[in-house]
């Protein structure tokens, strides 16, 4: 079975950091596009940050640049998002999805065109 499966989320203090970490398993993320997602109440969902597979370039939105880091390890075949200095801002439902064809950091509210969607993990920033 095909699935992401995500970890590390949870509760922290204004300009603290998490780690969030998404293991794919049953097939493997080298050639696919990754990414992480933000669904907030009442907002659309965010593209994060994503990694294309095949050239190996980093999207950051600009809400984040600068203080989160998204990296893959393909031997491990899962996908990090470290962010620091966390605002409150940040909260949210955080999702890693793969695709092996799309090339943008942008997706559907049903989650379109990505074929694969962690479950999802609360991030939290609060004091």
């Amino acid at each position: 079975q095909m699935q992401l499966v995500e970890s590390g989320g949870g509760l922290v203090q204004p300009g603290g950091t998490l780690r969030l970490s998404c293991a794919a398993s049953g097939f493997n993320l080298d050639d696919y596009y990754i990414g992480w997602f933000r669904l907030v109440p009442g907002k659309e969902r965010e593209g994060i940050s994503c990694i294309n597979g095949h050239d190996g370039s980093i999207y950051y939105d600009n809400a984040v640049k600068g203080r989160f880091t998204m990296s893959r390890d393909n031997a491990k075949s899962t996908m990090v998002l470290e962010m620091n200095n966390l605002k409150p801002e940040d909260t949210g439902i955080y999702y890693c999805a793969a695709d092996m064809h799309w090339t943008e950091c942008v997706a559907t509210e049903t989650g379109d065109p990505f074929d694969y969607w962690g479950q999802g993990i609360q991030v939290t920033v609060s004091s």
